[in-house]
């Protein structure tokens, strides 16, 4: 297996409707399917910007639009606001298990619920468990899901990839009814002290776009890196 980026091919996909700025055409870079890859080649792209939607590997490539920017959080300089420090407390009396896969009816059933609530407007919808599983599972041995339970009800659960450097959120979803717990922050802040907790650096975030609300809450967590003309920077 190679770890090498000079030998990856990699493929755009024709412009299509952009799924996060109205009116925006959108172009994909995917790396051939076909590539092997481990854990150490998916974090060196992870390091270039790129970002797993199952086993594909992709980044934004659209030609008049750079609005689709790599986020990370340093997480040893993590400091949280006074909101954020509410939602912590807020939610320590969760318990939280960490399992191999999520093909359960409980996490379906908690996705479907997510989904047809709160992303009725999305890609996703309606979600089916064949969409599901191609979506959050991967091969590539360096996926956990960390379920989070109050009193035995499973009400959350973070995908979540370890790479060399870092954790990488892939995607979490909860219980659309449970608003006050803001359980969306929490999973980033919890996941925050797990990369602490590991010795790792960074938590990628995916992709933070300034225009649109459903993406641009990333930069609420300080410091942020952003990746930008091929390099990281802090955002200001």
């Amino acid at each position: 297996m190679t770890s090498s980026l000079r030998d990856l091919k990699v493929y755009t996909t024709y412009p299509h409707s952009c799924s996060y700025l109205r009116d925006q055409e959108a172009t994909t870079l995917f790396v051939d399917p076909r590539q092997p890859i481990d854990q150490k080649l998916y974090s060196k792209l992870s390091v270039l910007g790129f970002r797993r939607s199952g086993h594909h590997i992709y980044r934004p490539h659209c030609a008049h639009c750079n609005a689709c920017t790599p986020a990370r959080i340093p997480v040893a300089g993590f400091e949280p606001r006074r909101g954020q420090r509410r939602i912590w407390q807020r939610n320590q009396d969760l318990r939280v298990v960490s399992t191999d896969d999520i093909n359960d009816d409980a996490a379906f059933d908690l996705y479907f619920r997510y989904i047809s609530l709160r992303h009725s407007d999305g890609d996703m919808y309606p979600p089916d468990r064949e969409q599901y599983q191609a979506f959050l599972n991967s091969v590539w041995d360096c996926t956990r899901y960390f379920r989070f339970y109050d009193k035995g009800r499973l009400i959350a659960v973070a995908v979540v990839d370890q790479l060399e450097d870092g954790l990488s959120a892939i995607y979490t979803f909860f219980d659309p009814e449970a608003d006050k717990r803001s359980l969306g922050a929490y999973a980033i802040l919890w996941q925050v002290e797990q990369a602490r907790a590991m010795g790792l650096s960074y938590l990628y975030l995916g992709y933070w776009i300034r225009d649109c609300q459903k993406m641009s809450y990333k930069a609420d967590y300080r410091p942020l890196q952003v990746y930008i003309k091929s390099r990281w920077t802090e955002l200001i």
